[in-house]
Order: C-alpha cells, then sequence, then structure tokens
C-alpha cells in the first residue's frame, strides 16, 4: 500500500466520519477495506483493531500498520509502546480533537503544565513553524513525532 500524507488520512477520516462524531466505526473501515479489496468481516476487524471505533490518530495508527510491508519496522526511532504512548500524548496537546496542534493548543497545554512564560520571547508560532513541514501554521501527528524524536534524548 502506497503511504498517504497524514493530510490525506485526515481527510480520508473526515469522509468516512458519517455522522461527524470524531470516530470510524468498524462499520466505516469495513467499507473502506472492501472498496481497496480488504475483505474482512465485523468479528475479524474487532479482533484486529481491538474497539468498536477509532478516533483520528487510531485510524493513522491502524493505517501504518496495515500499510507497512511484512516485517518492516515501526517509523524511525519508535517502537510499538512508544508510538502509542506519542498517540496519546498528541491527544494530549490536540484540545479540539481535530487531528493537529495549533499555536493557541500549543501554549495551553504548556502553560497548564508551568512550561510556558509569555515573557521568555519564545513563541508559539516559531516552535510550531520549525516542524511544520506542510507549512500550515499546525502540527500533524507525523510532525509531531518527528518533533518529539528531535528534542526528546
Amino acid at each position: 500500500m502506497a503511504s498517504l500524507k497524514s493530510v490525506d488520512l485526515h481527510r480520508i477520516f473526515k469522509k468516512l466520519d458519517q455522522n461527524d462524531d470524531g470516530y470510524v466505526s468498524l462499520g466505516e473501515l469495513s467499507w473502506l477495506l472492501d472498496k481497496v479489496g480488504i475483505r474482512t468481516g465485523p468479528d475479524e476487524l474487532e479482533s484486529i483493531v481491538g474497539r468498536e471505533r477509532l478516533d483520528l490518530q487510531e485510524f493513522i495508527f491502524f493505517y501504518e500498520q496495515i500499510s507497512r510491508p511484512d516485517g518492516a519496522e515501526p517509523a524511525a526511532g519508535f517502537e510499538g509502546d512508544e508510538e502509542r504512548d506519542l498517540v496519546e500524548a498528541f491527544k494530549v496537546f490536540d484540545l479540539n480533537k481535530d487531528g493537529f496542534i495549533s499555536c493557541e493548543e500549543l501554549q495551553k497545554v504548556l502553560s497548564s503544565l508551568g512550561l510556558w512564560e509569555e515573557r521568555s520571547g519564545c513563541s508559539c508560532r516559531s516552535m510550531i513553524s520549525e516542524f511544520d513541514t506542510n507549512s500550515d501554521g499546525l502540527l500533524d501527528f507525523e510532525e509531531f513525532k518527528r518533533m518529539m524524536l528531535l528534542t526528546i534524548p
């Protein structure tokens, strides 16, 4: 399977999320898999996915798992548990659950953790722009992952 950018996966997720509840159900996921030639029943899919519905980050993680060639390792620098930890960390920063971290969300979370001071001279926009590879002013999950890989020893 070809690799899709996180933005493309976000668009696919939004189209699949018919009732706009922020989740893709197994039925919606099964429909998509059927369209791309992967036939699986709901019970089998639930045993693979481990839940009845997926939020955006879980959907992206699922896509990455099924699109990785057999035997390939997770994204550079990350093992399975670390990847799940990053998904959870991303969710903490993605306050409005749209699949992106905005400057306002970053500043709000850093402030609540006591890690942000207005007087520091550092701007959230410059922090985000350093890792914002598509220049949309937001961090998607892949950009967040790269940021974490480069900033955490």
